[in-house]
């Protein structure tokens, strides 16, 4: 397995967040009502939908305070 140097947490947040972006941006599209970010232009809307969630989960889930695990080999190890 290769090292990653994002955590699998941080990938998956960042996709699910994607995916509520899109949606959002499809149902503005749908509903032809862009007063979701008012005088925007429509096509920077849907950049903008798409874009900013997924960002804002990355950065937070990267600047997250990380707490290291420890395999209950180690642990047993380190009390002998």
């Amino acid at each position: 397995m290769s090292k990653l140097s994002v955590e699998v947490k941080v990938i998956a947040s960042a996709l699910a967040s994607a995916g509520i972006g899109v949606a959002v941006a499809i149902l503005n599209q749908v509903e032809n009502d862009h007063a979701l970010l008012g005088s925007v232009p429509a096509p920077l809307q849907s950049v903008i939908l798409i874009l900013l969630p997924p960002l804002a989960s990355f950065l937070a889930g990267w600047s997250a305070k990380h707490t290291p695990r420890t395999l209950p080999a180690q642990s047993a190890s380190r009390e002998q």
